[in-house]
């Protein structure tokens, strides 16, 4: 049931809605980046294939360097998916907060757990990040 809402009810609901708005901002800059780090990596991948004859010596360092860029792209793909995950659960949560001003409905528990979940996509996603870079950087570090 709709129940009467004054302005200051709205601008309340608004105010609340402020700081997950800010969150998606930064995913969004996260997803960014992400979509920027896949992007190199399909323009390295291309030319590794588009490469001339290779001899036998150059040949598996191409297949070694082929592989890491597989696992990279399968990091970034996760952290991809579980980014936008986390939007879309931001987007929930800002959706059932309105939901809760104009109905007279008991949704602490379903922000909390919404919220809670983006949480976790967010940090998922993180660790895929950081375990990318650590592939994308283990050439120079000496590690194969």
């Amino acid at each position: 049931m709709i129940t009467e809402l004054p302005v200051t009810t709205i601008a309340h609901t608004i105010q609340l809605a402020v700081a997950p708005v800010f969150l998606m901002t930064g995913v969004a800059a996260i997803l960014s980046v992400l979509t920027n780090r896949l992007a190199r990596i399909i323009d390295r991948s291309r030319l590794l294939h588009s490469g001339s004859l290779p001899t036998a010596k150059t040949s598996q360092a191409i297949l070694t360097e082929l592989k890491s860029l597989r696992r990279r792209s399968r990091l970034i793909h996760w952290a991809i998916g579980l980014c936008t995950a986390c939007l879309l659960l931001i987007c929930s949560v800002v959706a059932v907060l309105f939901l809760g001003s104009f109905f007279a409905l008991n949704i602490e528990v379903v922000i909390a757990s919404l919220f809670i979940a983006a949480m976790f996509c967010l940090i998922m996603a993180l660790l895929n990040f950081i375990c990318e870079i650590y592939l994308a950087t283990a050439h120079i570090r000496g590690i194969s």
